[in-house]
């Protein structure tokens, strides 16, 4: 299965209705360049702004997903964006002429045809994942909404509802897989109950709502002055209730439908991470300020993550290089040989390890009671790491020694201790030249970043 992003091939133009404000509203779908992700550009304002599909601009959650920047929003952007993760496209640009894209049905499915009718491309780029090691959580304790990410192979969505009405009980929906979401969720469409219908009406707020892009629960009786204003508003000569409970302007496609769509939201919602995710999120009662408050929680943990940037290592395979072929290559030897194995070597990067002992001979006067690991043999091992990338780039590494020139932006972020693995990855800023190594080291113990400093060393031939 290909890992590459992906974004559109042609631009293509579709036009609707603005649920709330009943303008006519045209929006244009257009590719976009790797590693922009999503974002919606008003071309009906002065300058053209452009709003990036981001969780951090989402300001309110009411009747949508409602976003601003510098006093510019886009609202009711969920449908759009759940099209987009839906079709696994990664990189969209929507220009739109107003600041609600178009309910079209009520459902993904519209942007979807169109997304699919401009054509689906790969581009030269790796797809960032967020790959999901332990479960993140978040809860709204006043309504009880509750939204768990799990780790799974992919990523997968479950939600459940409960209305607590008679007309519209419990019910569950289910996404194994994205490839499914044209099929299984794009279609299902919006809905609303009555009540909430007749506040509505009573704001003045539904102005392009007719009745098919929305299904209504009816979850008290119809009375007389309602019908009146549902007839004006929907444009119809009579609205009655079919047995189900429904307002009877449509079918259902599926008896979940409205989990379905609560489904169908929590994709949208959670596509303003910023990251694809790869893990398994189980909804509870979702709605647009869990979903959202869940994509902020999620969106600062990936931001941490990579500031560290702990990169993840399977210590139990074999590793590249054990301590005997370490020290056919690097001249020093036990008590000043401070890695036990590489683990990855390139061109321009190498990983290597350390178990941190209460043998380690420095122990005994750093300090007496409180035994830490010198700062400087953490920057001398993440430089014997470098040793080992330049010494690999001669015939006979037995014949040269590894000599400092410098290190520069030295920081220690956190004691290393006894019991410590020690994570070492260097990377090349540029090719080594003259035997000359300039590096970007990095030291990592606990899933955290102990150590960084930039290195240059020399590797010379002995005389």
């Amino acid at each position: 299965m290909s890992n590459k992003q992906k974004t559109i091939k042609n631009e293509i133009t579709l036009s609707g209705v603005g649920l709330h404000t009943g303008n006519e509203v045209t929006m244009i779908f257009k590719p976009a360049p790797v590693n922009y992700g999503y974002a919606f550009k008003r071309i009906d304002l002065e300058g053209e702004p452009i709003i990036e599909a981001k969780a951090d601009y989402v300001t309110n959650t009411q009747r949508g997903t409602n976003m601003e920047k510098n006093g510019v929003q886009i609202n009711t952007s969920e449908h759009v964006l759940a099209a987009a993760v839906g079709l696994g496209i990664d990189n969209l640009l929507v220009e739109i002429n107003a600041s609600e894209p178009p309910i079209m049905d009520g459902s993904s499915k519209f942007f979807v045809e169109a997304l699919e009718k401009a054509g689906v491309v790969e581009q030269d780029a790796e797809v960032k994942e967020y790959v999901v090691k332990e479960i993140i959580s978040y809860k709204d304790e006043k309504t009880g909404s509750e939204i768990i990410l799990m780790p799974s192979d992919e990523y997968q969505v479950t939600t459940m509802v409960d209305f607590g009405t008679k007309v519209l009980g419990t019910q569950n929906a289910t996404l194994n897989t994205i490839s499914d979401f044209k099929e299984e969720i794009s279609s299902a469409r919006t809905f609303s109950f009555l009540h909430e219908i007749e506040a509505l009406l009573e704001h003045d707020l539904i102005k392009g709502g007719d009745l098919n892009n929305a299904i209504v629960y009816v979850d008290k009786e119809l009375s007389e002055t309602t019908t009146e204003k549902l007839k004006k508003a929907f444009k119809k000569d009579d609205i009655k209730i079919k047995p189900n409970g429904i307002l009877d302007n449509l079918e259902l496609h599926w008896a979940n439908e409205a989990a379905r769509h609560k489904l169908l939201d929590v994709i949208g919602d959670l596509a303003l991470v910023g990251t694809k995710i790869k893990g398994k999120v189980i909804a509870n009662k979702p709605g647009h300020l869990v979903n959202t408050n869940f994509a902020k929680k999620l969106a600062n943990i990936i931001k941490k993550e990579k500031r560290n940037k702990v990169p993840s290592y399977d210590l139990n395979q074999p590793p590249l290089m054990d301590i005997h072929q370490i020290m056919d290559i690097l001249p020093h030897r036990p008590p000043f040989l401070l890695i036990d194995r590489i683990i990855e070597l390139s061109d321009t990067h190498v990983v290597g390890m350390k178990n941190v002992t209460m043998n380690e001979d420095f122990f005994v006067g750093h300090f007496p009671g409180a035994p830490v690991m010198p700062g400087v043999l953490q920057v001398e091992a993440m430089a014997q790491c470098g040793g080992v990338l330049v010494l690999s780039t001669v015939p006979d590494p037995e014949n040269y020694l590894t000599y400092f020139m410098k290190m520069n932006n030295v920081k220690f972020k956190q004691k290393v201790l006894p019991g410590d693995t020690l994570l070492f990855k260097s990377e090349l800023v540029t090719p080594i030249r003259r035997g000359i190594c300039h590096m970007q080291a990095y030291a990592y113990a606990n899933g955290k970043l102990v150590a960084e400093a930039e290195l240059m060393a020399q590797i010379s031939k002995v005389k």
